[in-house]
């Protein structure tokens, strides 16, 4: 089993943080979280043959059962691809494990989907606008409005913050390419099956509770990190995304969503959360921070520099700390 020094691994993710802002999502090869995503529905059909003669207890269960192998799978074949790489040449397993960290982020890629929904939005193109958001949201978008449609950008590059890019990266810290890729498997399964709804509420309880746990923390430091980045970032105000975090995140249903909404919603002035509707019923979610001025396009902008400044943060301490141990 591979085995990087401190040194190794500040240096690994301090590259794949680099590859994602240049390169961000591949094209090709297949991302692997399409490849996890297929996993996830092989296991879930072959696990839920027949459940309607299965009791709740036994459905949660095999809910268990899905997680667990996924998780295990996940991180086994990237262990052994990565050490496959580094028997072949350590430098080829260097460049192999930065590479696969650097897919289990994806700053690049929120900012690419979030610029989808701002660009027609700047060009009072409502129609476009709510199109690309229905590619990042699960809500219902036929009637938003401008506002609503700059909510929904702005609400999920907030919370993407934590599990596209301060999660990972912590992972990455700890194990490398297996255990970001192991936490990135966390995740796809709570976005596919960690629902509340009849379907998953029991077959998706593990997921759901697996993707809390991993993000406890990340989640905690993610609204440190972006209260900071808030007051490097002209006109936006660190006290008042402090206080939001400390006032609003514990109203949001997660354990750890509300705190990287609450941090932004405070930074920018705005109002995050409010009514949705899913399926044409209405949800209405906890609102965080103080309406301070009306939503407008470019929040989505802002959301995205207080993104990005989190990520340069990041990579400071990572190389700050690199350079200490030097």
């Amino acid at each position: 089993m591979i085995f990087y020094s401190l040194q190794e691994a500040l240096l690994l993710t301090a590259a794949a943080i680099v590859i994602d802002w240049i390169i961000g999502d591949p094209k090709w090869p297949t991302h692997p979280v399409i490849w996890i995503g297929r996993l996830i529905r092989m296991l879930e059909k072959l696990l839920r043959r027949k459940e309607e003669r299965r009791s709740a207890r036994r459905v949660k269960g095999f809910g268990i059962i899905l997680t667990v192998v996924t998780l295990i799978l996940s991180f086994s074949i990237m262990l052994g691809i990565t050490e496959v790489a580094a028997w072949i040449h350590p430098w080829l397993g260097y460049a192999v494990s930065a590479w696969f960290i650097s897919t289990t982020i994806a700053v690049k890629g929120l900012k690419e989907a979030a610029m989808l929904v701002y660009r027609p939005l700047a060009a009072d193109n409502l129609e476009d606008a709510r199109k690309y958001v229905g590619y990042i949201v699960g809500r219902d978008t036929a009637h938003l409005t401008p506002s609503e449609a700059s909510r929904a950008a702005v609400e999920t590059v907030a919370e993407n913050t934590v599990d596209a890019f301060v999660s990972p990266i912590l992972f990455a810290l700890l194990g490398g390419a297996p255990l970001a890729m192991l936490y990135r498997a966390a995740n796809t399964l709570d976005s596919m099956v960690g629902y509340r709804n009849e379907r998953y509420v029991n077959f998706g309880w593990c997921s759901a509770r697996t993707d809390d746990v991993l993000n406890y923390i990340p989640a905690r430091l993610a609204g440190l990190m972006l209260t900071l980045a808030a007051g490097l970032n002209k006109g936006m105000s660190a006290a008042r995304s402090w206080s939001s975090v400390r006032r609003f995140a514990r109203r949001h249903p997660s354990p750890n969503s509300g705190i990287p909404e609450s941090a932004v919603a405070g930074a920018l002035g705005i109002e995050l959360g409010g009514l949705n509707y899913y399926f044409g019923e209405p949800s209405e979610r906890a609102r965080m921070g103080w309406p301070l001025r009306t939503m407008e396009p470019y929040d989505i902008i802002r959301s995205v520099r207080l993104l990005y400044s989190v990520s340069i943060l990041m990579m400071a301490g990572v190389l700050g700390v690199w350079l200490c141990l030097l």
